[in-house]
């Protein structure tokens, strides 16, 4: 069952130019995201952070910035269709996201698990464009303009 906690995960490079953005493949939604994933029981949410980024891009680093409870949010799961509702703990109404960066080498390209099938890097500024879900786009919309 999955907590009430999430994580998403802005992986950047070239001086924070670029940010990574991937695909979710057809089983899993098929659309543009961040890295992102639950929080398990037991776990917390930085330690969710590396875990996710290790399964979903083979990248393993201590280096995880959190991005600041000015990009943090909140969505509700009544939003959400009933198969995935039924995928939380029984009281869940909404999941709260906390956010982290992370700077990776120009060079670094991330080794995608089944969950996604493409990737692209975008130009910082374009980048919350390409996000399907508004939250995490305006996430990354604060965490820019704070770092620059």
């Amino acid at each position: 069952m999955r907590t009430g906690s999430e994580v998403a995960i802005f992986v950047a490079r070239r001086g924070r130019s670029e940010i990574l953005v991937v695909h979710r493949s057809p089983e899993n939604g098929s659309y543009w995201h961040t890295i992102a994933g639950g929080v398990e029981p037991g776990e917390t949410p930085v330690e969710a952070a590396r875990r996710e980024l290790r399964e979903e891009t083979g990248l393993d680093t201590e280096i995880l910035e959190p991005a600041g409870t000015a990009t943090e949010y909140l969505y509700p799961l009544t939003e959400e269709p009933a198969d995935r509702r039924a995928l939380y703990e029984p009281g869940v109404a909404q999941v709260h996201v906390d956010c982290f960066l992370v700077d990776v080498a120009a060079d670094w390209e991330p080794q995608l698990d089944w969950e996604h099938d493409d990737y692209r890097w975008c130009a910082a500024a374009d980048a919350p464009d390409a996000l399907l879900w508004p939250d995490t786009a305006d996430a990354l919309r604060r965490l820019l303009a704070s770092t620059s």
